[in-house]
């Protein structure tokens, strides 16, 4: 895949990168980043020379039919985990065991602590249970990555992306062996994730928001719908008047 994709990705879209040199050359780290589009999965590993492994949605690989096999061997072959997120406290337990195992066998795993896509291009509040909790479970460096721009190239619906040059800015890796043992106590969760999250902030650039993107996303499609209600209440209301004008006319007649 790296050479089927990755190449082609680099050429097409050359990709700047910083701090390559702070990804170890052996052994198990986390990759945390922002996430900004869909196609950050795919820059990410194409620039390294290690696989990195994330998790992703259980129906890109359980669709049925020919598209469905051949998705699933795509996300398959990129590296991807199926997680099933049906039940909020279900994905989290399955997005912690799959991160252990990765990173057990010494591997690359990655992970967007703010748990789905930034709506805005905003950096929103990250998620404590997962990228936390497999920090101080496997003792596992945690290193921040700022995906820069890719929104732009492929913003949310967007199938078809834009060829321009997304950047990549990776971080010095964070130690929190201080908190071995702690993965239980949510304060301690918290101050590991809100570290990370002031680190890929410093990284990006991005303006920062104190709630998570999911609450974002349901303030944004409300706004939406409310905004859309009041556009069909206006023009009911236009409606209403100009028909009452005309019988107005009519009976002035």
């Amino acid at each position: 895949m790296k050479v089927a994709i990755g190449g082609p990705l680099k050429l097409a879209f050359r990709p700047w990168v910083e701090g390559l040199e702070n990804i170890p050359v052996a052994g198990a780290a986390i990759l945390a980043s922002n996430h900004l589009s869909f196609s950050d999965s795919f820059f990410l590993p194409a620039v390294l020379d290690r696989k990195v492994t994330f998790i992703a949605k259980a129906e890109y690989f359980t669709t049925p039919g020919v598209k469905g096999r051949l998705t699933a061997a795509f996300f398959k072959g990129v590296g991807q985990l199926p997680v099933d997120r049906s039940g909020a406290r279900g994905a989290g337990e399955a997005a912690v065991k799959s991160g252990i195992e990765v990173l057990e066998r010494g591997e690359l795993f990655g992970i967007y602590p703010e748990g789905t896509r930034s709506p805005d291009g905003r950096l929103y509040r990250g998620k404590p249970g997962g990228l936390a909790r497999v920090a101080l479970a496997t003792g596992a460096p945690v290193i921040p990555v700022a995906m820069i721009d890719t929104e732009k190239i492929q913003p949310p619906g967007k199938v078809v992306p834009k060829l321009m040059r997304p950047g990549i800015r990776i971080g010095k890796p964070l130690d929190f062996s201080r908190y071995q043992g702690m993965e239980h106590d949510r304060f301690v969760l918290r101050a590991v994730t809100d570290e990370v999250m002031y680190e890929i902030m410093k990284l990006s650039g991005q303006e920062y928001v104190d709630i998570y993107a999911t609450a974002a996303k349901r303030q944004i499609a409300e706004a939406a719908k409310a905004e859309k209600e009041a556009g069909k209440a206006a023009k009911a209301a236009l409606d209403a008047a100009a028909r009452e004008q005309a019988e107005k006319e009519k009976n002035a007649e």
